[in-house]
């Protein structure tokens, strides 16, 4: 499916409570959360037939609505069993999903009280970006001119579509330069994230992460903070100012499209994926996977 635009790919989305033809899938252009980005979202994996941390993710799009001050209208058991009912649908096993709610296009303003909540979930084929040997190359990552901004200016804990603007212009930047990615600041200038992942350091059997006060505590990041912890690591989540990078031996990302991705280099900093990234890079693996149930 590499190269068909999202609007033209066969299939089924599950929309407001019904399954869709995938074209049929639409939206007006007067959206409210077009407009005023009055939208949620998850990203979430499903692998060998079951979406991993599925209710984690489904208890953060209800969170990240209300957030926005919005209910989405389905219960965690009914999306839950909507993500289910799209896989089986679209005869996926491994799959990348997308879970999203927005506002609608009742009334186009800023205030938005009389606009329904809608809810759509599709899932595609997205593999893995690199096999394991490309990931232990290291992707090259350039500091991004855009900061997280301060928790009292956005709603910093919700997986919001309007806080990935800068993520979108830092990412278009850094890979317009020959970079994968690009490593963003805080509003204080400590090291805050990648444009649609979190970062660890490792040094030995050390592991420092940056806390994530102004920026989304992922999923796939606290799966590897105890991921790491049972394979022998010490995890610390601290401030880190950006010369300290260059105090560290490894480093990689997390999220749910880059699932563990090994980094050899942010800026003026070099590291070497090796021994620490590849346990992790196999621990998260092992975890992913359907774990099958004990005939009784």
């Amino acid at each position: 499916m590499a190269g068909v635009p999202m609007d033209q790919r066969e299939g089924w989305i599950w929309f407001d409570g019904e399954l869709k033809p995938w074209k049929d899938a639409k939206i007006h252009v007067l959206t409210h959360g077009l407009h005023y980005a009055s939208c949620v979202f998850e990203g979430q994996r499903a692998y060998g037939g079951e979406v991993f941390k599925l209710r984690e993710h489904t208890e953060r799009l209800i969170a990240s609505g209300k957030t926005l001050d919005f209910t989405i209208p389905y219960s965690a058991d009914e999306i839950d069993a909507a993500c289910r009912e799209v896989l089986a649908k679209n005869n996926l096993v491994d799959a990348y999903m997308r879970p999203v709610a927005w506002r609608g296009s009742e009334e186009l303003s800023v205030p938005a009280r009389n606009n329904t909540v809608h809810l759509a979930i599709a899932a595609w084929v997205w593999p893995s970006y690199f096999s394991t040997e490309e990931k232990l190359k290291g992707i090259r990552l350039e500091w991004s001119k855009w900061r997280r901004p301060a928790p009292d200016t956005i709603p910093c804990k919700a997986k919001a579509a309007g806080l990935y603007m800068i993520c979108t212009l830092s990412k278009d930047a850094a890979m317009a330069n020959g970079y994968a990615d690009a490593l963003m600041l805080d509003y204080r200038g400590y090291v805050a994230e990648a444009t649609g992942a979190n970062v660890f350091f490792i040094k030995g059997k050390d592991i420092v992460t940056p806390t994530p006060d102004c920026f989304l505590d992922g999923i796939t990041r606290r799966t590897l903070i105890a991921l790491a912890k049972a394979n022998g690591f010490t995890v610390t989540e601290r401030h880190m100012k950006p010369e300290e990078l260059g105090d560290f031996d490894e480093c990689f990302l997390t999220g749910t499209a880059a699932e563990v991705t090994p980094v050899s280099q942010i800026g003026e900093f070099s590291f070497t994926p090796a021994e620490g990234c590849r346990t992790l890079i196999d621990a998260y693996s092992a975890e992913v996977q359907p774990k099958q149930v004990a005939a009784e």
